[in-house]
């Protein structure tokens, strides 16, 4: 049976990134975005470019019921899942006394929830099999407060500690749990920074990290991956 890793917000960036490398190692892949257009060509383009077969859904993973209709929707293929990458979400800059109100629910409804839900309704089928691995994309943030990062950065700071709960609940289950916490990514969330592409980590590198610690033996686990660009933070 095909290996099948489950990464959501696929479409661009590291989600892309992460998908693009499983691809390559033969995993068939399911994804989900907002953009109907965007899964549609990225589906065309992992089937032609890889020989896999991909899935992809449409779904805004802030809306809970959407959740679920992807999880029924990946559940429904009956397929084993070895990999489910949490990586939708999106960043605001702002200050928490100055930002709109709602931000913070927006926030934590796209960054945490998301992967909550998700996970509450993939990892049951990884619990009956005793296999999996579950990667939470969380952030520089999650460890240290920044200007501008206001209530982005307390959602990855929840993020990682949903991590580390995770990771303490599905040990015994044979299930790996990694948080992923990358530093200034090339990604289109920096579009319209006056910076150099050299700053920035590629999100390939990202992939790459994720993939290595995915490839360990099932008897050891990568709790967590902290990856900054070689100049320091931006």
């Amino acid at each position: 049976m095909s290996k099948l890793a489950v990464i959501t917000g696929g479409t661009k960036g590291i989600g892309k990134a992460i998908i693009e490398k499983f691809a390559a190692q033969k995993f068939d892949i399911v994804t989900c975005s907002r953009n109907t257009a965007a899964l549609t060509a990225l589906k065309d383009y992992l089937q032609s470019t890889y020989s896999i077969k991909a899935y992809v859904f449409t779904a805004d993973m802030s809306v809970r019921s959407q959740v679920r209709s992807f999880t029924d929707f990946v559940t429904d293929l009956g397929l084993p899942i070895e990999v489910l990458v949490n990586n939708a979400g999106f960043f605001t800059p702002g200050n928490i006394m100055e930002e709109k109100e709602g931000v913070l629910e927006s926030m934590i409804e796209s960054n945490v929830y998301s992967a909550y839900y998700t996970t509450r309704g993939l990892a049951a089928s990884m619990k009956l099999r005793k296999a999996g691995h579950i990667f939470n994309m969380c952030s520089i943030a999650s460890l240290k407060a920044y200007p501008n990062g206001g209530s982005y950065a307390i959602s990855k700071f929840a993020m990682l500690g949903f991590s580390k709960v995770l990771r303490e609940e599905l040990m015994h289950d044979n299930i790996r749990v990694t948080a992923v916490l990358p530093g200034a990514t090339r990604t289109s969330s920096w579009d319209g920074v006056e910076l150099p592409d050299e700053r920035f980590m590629k999100p390939e590198d990202v992939a790459d990290a994720v993939f290595g610690a995915f490839s360990l033996s099932p008897r050891s686990v990568v709790e967590e991956i902290v990856i900054r660009p070689q100049l320091g933070d931006i």
